[in-house]
Protein backbone atom coordinates (compact mmCIF):
# COMPACT_ATOMS: atom_id res chain seq x y z
CA UNK A 1 0.00 0.00 0.00
CA UNK A 2 1.35 3.32 -0.70
CA UNK A 3 2.30 5.97 1.98
CA UNK A 4 -0.11 8.35 2.27
CA UNK A 5 1.24 11.80 4.14
CA UNK A 6 -1.10 14.20 1.97
CA UNK A 7 -3.86 14.88 -0.12
CA UNK A 8 -0.83 15.48 -3.00
CA UNK A 9 -0.11 12.14 -2.74
CA UNK A 10 -3.93 10.58 -3.37
CA UNK A 11 -3.86 12.74 -6.43
CA UNK A 12 -1.13 11.29 -8.10
CA UNK A 13 -2.33 8.15 -7.58
CA UNK A 14 -5.79 9.50 -8.91
CA UNK A 15 -3.94 10.63 -12.53
CA UNK A 16 -2.88 7.42 -12.74
CA UNK A 17 -5.98 5.31 -12.34
CA UNK A 18 -9.09 7.77 -14.00
CA UNK A 19 -9.57 8.50 -17.24
CA UNK A 20 -8.28 11.68 -18.24
CA UNK A 21 -11.84 12.79 -19.23
CA UNK A 22 -12.90 12.65 -16.09
CA UNK A 23 -9.87 13.38 -14.33
CA UNK A 24 -10.20 16.86 -16.53
CA UNK A 25 -13.33 17.18 -15.36
CA UNK A 26 -12.22 17.36 -11.87
CA UNK A 27 -8.54 19.04 -11.94
CA UNK A 28 -10.00 22.19 -13.86
CA UNK A 29 -11.30 25.61 -13.99
CA UNK A 30 -13.82 28.09 -16.40
CA UNK A 31 -11.47 30.43 -18.65
CA UNK A 32 -8.09 30.86 -17.83
CA UNK A 33 -8.08 28.96 -14.99
CA UNK A 34 -7.32 32.11 -12.47
CA UNK A 35 -10.19 31.94 -9.90
CA UNK A 36 -9.62 28.13 -9.80
CA UNK A 37 -5.73 28.57 -8.81
CA UNK A 38 -6.38 31.15 -6.37
CA UNK A 39 -9.09 29.24 -4.53
CA UNK A 40 -5.67 27.13 -3.38
CA UNK A 41 -3.01 29.48 -3.72
CA UNK A 42 -4.60 32.68 -1.63
CA UNK A 43 -4.69 30.48 0.88
CA UNK A 44 -0.51 30.47 1.30
CA UNK A 45 -0.66 34.01 1.95
CA UNK A 46 -2.11 33.48 5.56
CA UNK A 47 0.12 33.01 8.65
CA UNK A 48 -0.52 31.10 11.71
CA UNK A 49 0.83 32.48 15.23
CA UNK A 50 2.80 29.40 16.46
CA UNK A 51 2.49 28.83 20.42
CA UNK A 52 4.30 27.25 22.83
CA UNK A 53 4.39 25.95 26.38
CA UNK A 54 0.78 24.84 26.64
CA UNK A 55 -0.68 22.51 27.49
CA UNK A 56 -1.89 20.05 24.19
CA UNK A 57 -3.59 17.19 25.68
CA UNK A 58 -7.13 16.43 24.89
CA UNK A 59 -7.63 17.94 21.76
CA UNK A 60 -10.83 17.32 19.53
CA UNK A 61 -11.50 18.06 15.91
CA UNK A 62 -15.25 17.86 17.15
CA UNK A 63 -17.76 20.18 16.30
CA UNK A 64 -21.22 20.69 14.80
CA UNK A 65 -22.76 21.99 11.24
CA UNK A 66 -26.43 22.86 10.91
CA UNK A 67 -26.32 21.79 14.68
CA UNK A 68 -24.99 18.22 13.11
CA UNK A 69 -22.65 16.62 15.93
CA UNK A 70 -19.49 15.77 13.35
CA UNK A 71 -15.97 14.44 14.02
CA UNK A 72 -14.53 17.73 11.92
CA UNK A 73 -16.31 20.94 10.90
CA UNK A 74 -15.83 19.59 7.08
CA UNK A 75 -18.33 17.76 4.54
CA UNK A 76 -17.98 16.33 1.51
CA UNK A 77 -19.02 18.77 -1.20
CA UNK A 78 -21.52 17.95 -3.98
CA UNK A 79 -19.72 16.68 -7.09
CA UNK A 80 -21.43 16.37 -10.25
CA UNK A 81 -20.51 12.39 -12.09
CA UNK A 82 -18.66 11.26 -9.03
CA UNK A 83 -19.77 8.09 -10.29
CA UNK A 84 -17.60 8.18 -13.00
CA UNK A 85 -14.51 8.96 -10.88
CA UNK A 86 -15.17 5.54 -9.27
CA UNK A 87 -17.87 2.94 -9.61
CA UNK A 88 -20.47 3.59 -7.24
CA UNK A 89 -18.46 6.61 -6.50
CA UNK A 90 -21.17 8.48 -4.14
CA UNK A 91 -21.90 5.35 -2.38
CA UNK A 92 -18.70 4.55 -1.29
CA UNK A 93 -18.05 8.43 -0.51
CA UNK A 94 -21.18 8.30 1.56
CA UNK A 95 -20.43 5.50 3.24
CA UNK A 96 -16.70 6.77 4.38
CA UNK A 97 -18.49 10.11 5.55
CA UNK A 98 -21.17 7.91 7.09
CA UNK A 99 -18.63 5.96 8.83
CA UNK A 100 -15.75 9.00 9.80
CA UNK A 101 -18.74 11.08 11.06
CA UNK A 102 -19.30 13.91 8.60
CA UNK A 103 -21.79 14.90 6.15
CA UNK A 104 -21.72 13.47 2.52
CA UNK A 105 -23.80 16.19 0.03
CA UNK A 106 -25.26 13.94 -3.08
CA UNK A 107 -25.22 16.27 -5.99
CA UNK A 108 -28.49 16.30 -8.46
CA UNK A 109 -25.96 15.28 -11.33
CA UNK A 110 -24.50 12.53 -9.68
CA UNK A 111 -24.67 8.95 -11.31
CA UNK A 112 -26.04 6.85 -8.27
CA UNK A 113 -29.58 8.27 -7.18
CA UNK A 114 -30.82 9.54 -4.02
CA UNK A 115 -32.33 5.67 -3.35
CA UNK A 116 -29.46 3.94 -4.40
CA UNK A 117 -27.28 6.32 -1.59
CA UNK A 118 -30.15 6.06 0.95
CA UNK A 119 -30.59 2.13 0.29
CA UNK A 120 -26.65 2.24 0.79
CA UNK A 121 -26.39 4.24 4.14
CA UNK A 122 -27.54 3.83 7.15
CA UNK A 123 -27.56 7.82 8.41
CA UNK A 124 -29.60 11.29 7.31
CA UNK A 125 -27.01 12.94 4.55
CA UNK A 126 -27.47 16.29 2.42
CA UNK A 127 -28.79 16.80 -0.98
CA UNK A 128 -27.83 19.58 -3.42
CA UNK A 129 -30.18 21.20 -5.96
CA UNK A 130 -29.51 22.48 -9.20
CA UNK A 131 -32.99 24.29 -10.08
CA UNK A 132 -34.09 23.67 -13.49
CA UNK A 133 -36.74 24.66 -15.81
CA UNK A 134 -39.01 21.56 -15.69
CA UNK A 135 -40.42 22.79 -12.02
CA UNK A 136 -42.38 19.39 -11.97
CA UNK A 137 -38.96 17.71 -12.08
CA UNK A 138 -37.61 19.92 -9.69
CA UNK A 139 -40.52 19.57 -7.19
CA UNK A 140 -40.28 15.71 -7.70
CA UNK A 141 -36.66 15.44 -6.47
CA UNK A 142 -37.58 17.54 -3.47
CA UNK A 143 -40.16 14.79 -2.45
CA UNK A 144 -37.69 11.99 -3.32
CA UNK A 145 -35.11 13.70 -0.86
CA UNK A 146 -37.73 13.91 1.65
CA UNK A 147 -38.42 10.68 1.03
CA UNK A 148 -34.79 9.55 1.91
CA UNK A 149 -34.86 11.43 4.71
CA UNK A 150 -32.21 13.62 3.24
CA UNK A 151 -31.51 16.41 6.94
CA UNK A 152 -30.75 19.12 4.41
CA UNK A 153 -31.29 20.89 0.98
CA UNK A 154 -28.53 22.52 -0.11
CA UNK A 155 -29.54 25.10 -3.23
CA UNK A 156 -26.55 25.80 -5.58
CA UNK A 157 -27.19 29.43 -6.90
CA UNK A 158 -24.35 29.80 -9.08
CA UNK A 159 -24.82 27.40 -11.53
CA UNK A 160 -27.90 29.50 -13.77
CA UNK A 161 -25.78 29.37 -16.99
CA UNK A 162 -23.07 26.76 -17.52
CA UNK A 163 -19.35 28.07 -17.24
CA UNK A 164 -17.33 27.21 -20.30
CA UNK A 165 -14.49 24.54 -19.18
CA UNK A 166 -12.43 24.27 -22.24
CA UNK A 167 -11.01 20.78 -21.25
CA UNK A 168 -14.65 19.25 -20.63
CA UNK A 169 -15.51 20.68 -24.20
CA UNK A 170 -12.39 19.43 -25.99
CA UNK A 171 -12.54 16.20 -24.04
CA UNK A 172 -16.22 15.72 -25.45
CA UNK A 173 -17.24 15.14 -21.63
CA UNK A 174 -20.15 12.79 -20.97
CA UNK A 175 -21.60 10.13 -18.80
CA UNK A 176 -21.28 7.94 -19.92
CA UNK A 177 -18.16 8.58 -22.05
CA UNK A 178 -19.13 9.09 -25.79
CA UNK A 179 -16.57 6.05 -27.16
CA UNK A 180 -14.07 7.35 -29.69
CA UNK A 181 -10.74 5.90 -30.27
CA UNK A 182 -8.57 8.46 -28.38
CA UNK A 183 -10.89 6.87 -25.21
CA UNK A 184 -10.27 3.70 -26.10
CA UNK A 185 -6.52 4.03 -25.94
CA UNK A 186 -6.61 5.89 -23.01
CA UNK A 187 -8.84 3.05 -21.11
CA UNK A 188 -6.51 0.78 -22.01
CA UNK A 189 -4.31 1.78 -19.66
CA UNK A 190 -6.74 2.39 -16.81
CA UNK A 191 -7.96 -1.43 -16.05
CA UNK A 192 -9.13 -0.65 -12.19
CA UNK A 193 -11.62 1.83 -13.38
CA UNK A 194 -12.73 -0.44 -16.16
CA UNK A 195 -12.80 -3.76 -14.04
CA UNK A 196 -14.92 -1.35 -11.76
CA UNK A 197 -16.71 -0.01 -13.86
CA UNK A 198 -18.09 -3.03 -15.54
CA UNK A 199 -19.69 -3.77 -12.38
CA UNK A 200 -21.33 -0.64 -11.52
CA UNK A 201 -24.93 -0.27 -10.56
CA UNK A 202 -25.41 2.85 -13.22
CA UNK A 203 -23.54 4.90 -15.26
CA UNK A 204 -25.49 7.58 -15.92
CA UNK A 205 -27.27 10.08 -14.36
CA UNK A 206 -29.30 8.35 -11.81
CA UNK A 207 -31.67 11.37 -10.43
CA UNK A 208 -32.70 12.20 -14.11
CA UNK A 209 -32.82 8.81 -16.41
CA UNK A 210 -36.19 7.27 -15.22
CA UNK A 211 -37.48 9.99 -13.77
CA UNK A 212 -37.84 12.41 -16.85
CA UNK A 213 -39.87 11.24 -19.88
CA UNK A 214 -38.22 11.03 -23.20
CA UNK A 215 -35.33 10.57 -22.27
CA UNK A 216 -33.84 6.67 -23.46
CA UNK A 217 -30.31 7.71 -24.60
CA UNK A 218 -27.61 9.58 -24.11
CA UNK A 219 -28.19 11.95 -26.47
CA UNK A 220 -31.48 12.51 -25.04
CA UNK A 221 -30.10 13.02 -21.99
CA UNK A 222 -27.81 15.66 -22.80
CA UNK A 223 -29.66 17.82 -25.08
CA UNK A 224 -32.27 17.78 -21.82
CA UNK A 225 -29.89 18.58 -19.32
CA UNK A 226 -28.02 21.55 -21.38
CA UNK A 227 -31.17 23.52 -21.54
CA UNK A 228 -32.25 22.69 -17.90
CA UNK A 229 -30.62 24.84 -16.04
CA UNK A 230 -33.05 27.65 -14.57
CA UNK A 231 -31.70 31.09 -15.40
CA UNK A 232 -34.80 32.64 -14.50
CA UNK A 233 -33.52 31.49 -10.62
CA UNK A 234 -34.11 34.50 -7.84
CA UNK A 235 -34.52 35.43 -4.06
CA UNK A 236 -38.12 34.76 -4.52
CA UNK A 237 -38.01 31.10 -5.53
CA UNK A 238 -35.01 30.40 -3.45
CA UNK A 239 -37.78 31.36 -0.76
CA UNK A 240 -40.42 29.07 -2.44
CA UNK A 241 -37.98 25.96 -2.63
CA UNK A 242 -37.69 26.73 1.17
CA UNK A 243 -40.48 26.64 1.91
CA UNK A 244 -41.75 23.44 -0.10
CA UNK A 245 -38.48 21.53 1.25
CA UNK A 246 -39.40 22.88 4.86
CA UNK A 247 -36.48 21.47 6.54
CA UNK A 248 -32.92 22.86 6.83
CA UNK A 249 -31.79 24.84 3.65
CA UNK A 250 -28.00 26.19 3.05
CA UNK A 251 -27.59 28.32 0.42
CA UNK A 252 -24.52 27.72 -1.72
CA UNK A 253 -22.38 29.73 -4.09
CA UNK A 254 -22.42 33.35 -2.14
CA UNK A 255 -19.30 35.24 -2.73
CA UNK A 256 -20.58 39.05 -2.09
CA UNK A 257 -21.88 40.41 0.87
CA UNK A 258 -24.94 41.99 -0.66
CA UNK A 259 -26.31 38.13 -1.49
CA UNK A 260 -25.18 36.96 1.63
CA UNK A 261 -27.69 39.43 3.54
CA UNK A 262 -30.20 38.45 0.80
CA UNK A 263 -29.57 34.86 1.78
CA UNK A 264 -30.16 35.86 5.36
CA UNK A 265 -33.34 37.45 4.35
CA UNK A 266 -34.70 34.20 2.85
CA UNK A 267 -33.79 32.46 6.33
CA UNK A 268 -31.14 30.28 5.54
CA UNK A 269 -29.80 28.25 7.51
CA UNK A 270 -26.30 28.43 6.64
CA UNK A 271 -24.71 29.76 3.41
CA UNK A 272 -21.55 28.21 1.99
CA UNK A 273 -18.85 30.98 0.46
CA UNK A 274 -18.10 29.18 -3.04
CA UNK A 275 -17.41 29.81 -6.44
CA UNK A 276 -17.92 26.36 -7.83
CA UNK A 277 -14.61 25.53 -7.21
CA UNK A 278 -13.14 28.39 -9.93
CA UNK A 279 -15.74 26.48 -12.70
CA UNK A 280 -18.52 29.26 -13.14
CA UNK A 281 -16.73 32.83 -13.14
CA UNK A 282 -13.35 33.03 -13.67
CA UNK A 283 -11.81 36.04 -12.37
CA UNK A 284 -13.98 35.86 -9.36
CA UNK A 285 -11.95 36.31 -5.65
CA UNK A 286 -10.73 33.24 -3.97
CA UNK A 287 -13.52 31.74 -1.60
CA UNK A 288 -10.80 32.80 1.36
CA UNK A 289 -10.59 36.42 0.33
CA UNK A 290 -14.52 36.70 -0.02
CA UNK A 291 -14.81 35.01 3.48
CA UNK A 292 -14.13 37.91 5.88
CA UNK A 293 -16.09 40.56 3.99
CA UNK A 294 -19.22 38.16 4.21
CA UNK A 295 -18.32 37.65 7.58
CA UNK A 296 -18.30 41.67 8.10
CA UNK A 297 -22.09 41.76 6.66
CA UNK A 298 -23.55 38.54 8.22
CA UNK A 299 -21.46 38.26 11.64
CA UNK A 300 -23.34 35.24 13.37
CA UNK A 301 -26.99 35.82 12.00
CA UNK A 302 -26.16 32.83 10.10
CA UNK A 303 -24.07 29.74 9.94
CA UNK A 304 -21.32 30.31 7.53
CA UNK A 305 -19.36 27.62 5.50
CA UNK A 306 -16.52 27.83 2.68
CA UNK A 307 -15.96 26.00 0.01
CA UNK A 308 -13.63 25.92 -3.15
CA UNK A 309 -9.55 25.53 -2.85
CA UNK A 310 -9.58 23.68 0.84
CA UNK A 311 -6.87 20.56 0.31
CA UNK A 312 -5.14 20.28 3.76
CA UNK A 313 -6.57 20.54 7.52
CA UNK A 314 -4.22 23.87 7.68
CA UNK A 315 -6.78 25.35 4.96
CA UNK A 316 -10.01 23.92 7.20
CA UNK A 317 -8.27 25.81 10.07
CA UNK A 318 -7.91 29.16 8.16
CA UNK A 319 -11.15 29.77 7.06
CA UNK A 320 -12.52 29.00 10.86
CA UNK A 321 -9.98 31.43 11.67
CA UNK A 322 -11.87 33.76 9.57
CA UNK A 323 -15.04 33.25 10.72
CA UNK A 324 -16.25 30.16 9.48
CA UNK A 325 -18.27 27.11 11.13
CA UNK A 326 -17.55 24.59 8.96
CA UNK A 327 -15.90 23.56 5.07
CA UNK A 328 -16.91 22.16 2.29
CA UNK A 329 -14.07 19.43 0.24
CA UNK A 330 -14.39 18.57 -3.20
CA UNK A 331 -11.11 17.24 -4.75
CA UNK A 332 -9.98 16.62 -2.09
CA UNK A 333 -12.29 13.61 -1.66
CA UNK A 334 -12.22 13.08 -4.94
CA UNK A 335 -8.39 12.15 -5.37
CA UNK A 336 -8.99 9.63 -2.77
CA UNK A 337 -12.22 8.24 -4.19
CA UNK A 338 -9.97 7.70 -8.25
CA UNK A 339 -6.98 6.65 -6.17
CA UNK A 340 -8.91 4.24 -3.97
CA UNK A 341 -12.41 3.98 -3.56
CA UNK A 342 -13.79 4.27 -0.09
CA UNK A 343 -10.37 3.26 1.39
CA UNK A 344 -8.97 6.68 -0.74
CA UNK A 345 -12.10 8.88 0.63
CA UNK A 346 -11.01 7.67 4.69
CA UNK A 347 -7.68 8.11 3.77
CA UNK A 348 -8.40 11.91 2.52
CA UNK A 349 -10.28 12.73 5.59
CA UNK A 350 -7.62 11.41 8.02
CA UNK A 351 -5.13 13.34 6.32
CA UNK A 352 -6.88 16.13 6.81
CA UNK A 353 -7.98 15.61 10.57
CA UNK A 354 -4.39 14.64 11.33
CA UNK A 355 -3.27 17.67 9.87
CA UNK A 356 -5.77 19.50 11.77
CA UNK A 357 -5.01 17.94 14.86
CA UNK A 358 -0.91 19.05 14.96
CA UNK A 359 -1.68 22.48 13.71
CA UNK A 360 -4.13 23.27 16.75
CA UNK A 361 -1.47 21.63 19.40
CA UNK A 362 1.60 23.66 17.67
CA UNK A 363 -1.06 26.71 17.89
CA UNK A 364 -2.14 26.23 21.47
CA UNK A 365 -5.66 25.10 21.13
CA UNK A 366 -7.84 22.17 21.89
CA UNK A 367 -10.84 22.40 20.52
CA UNK A 368 -12.24 24.29 17.37
CA UNK A 369 -14.76 26.43 18.91
CA UNK A 370 -11.39 28.46 20.56
CA UNK A 371 -10.15 28.65 16.42
CA UNK A 372 -10.02 32.78 15.51
CA UNK A 373 -8.33 35.59 14.20
CA UNK A 374 -5.74 35.67 16.79
CA UNK A 375 -4.54 32.57 15.48
CA UNK A 376 -3.72 34.04 12.56
CA UNK A 377 -1.03 36.90 10.50
CA UNK A 378 -3.51 37.83 7.71
CA UNK A 379 -1.68 40.03 5.35
CA UNK A 380 -2.65 43.56 5.33
CA UNK A 381 -5.13 44.13 2.16
CA UNK A 382 -5.78 40.23 2.04
CA UNK A 383 -9.81 41.45 2.75
CA UNK A 384 -9.40 43.65 0.10
CA UNK A 385 -10.03 47.47 -0.49
CA UNK A 386 -11.27 47.90 -3.88
CA UNK A 387 -11.73 51.47 -5.30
Amino acid sequence: MPVITEIEDLKRIYRRRVPKMFYDYCESGSWTEQTFRENSSDFDKLYFRQRVAVDMTGRSTASKMIGQDVAMPVALAPVGSTGMQCADGEIKAARAAEKFGVPFTLSTMSINSIEDVAEATTKPFWFQLYTMRDTDFTSRLIERAKAANCSALVITLDLQILGQRHKDLKNGLSAPPKISPRLLWDLATKWRWDIGMAGAKRRHFGNIVGHVQGISDLADLGAWTAEQFDPTLDWDKVAKLKEQWGGKVILKGILDPEDAKMALKVGADAIVVSNHGGRQLDGALSSIRALPGIMDAVGDQVEVHLDSGIRSGQDVMKALALGAKGTMIGRAFIYGLGAMGEEGVTRALEVIQREMDISMALCGIKTIDQINRDIMLVPEGFEGRWQ
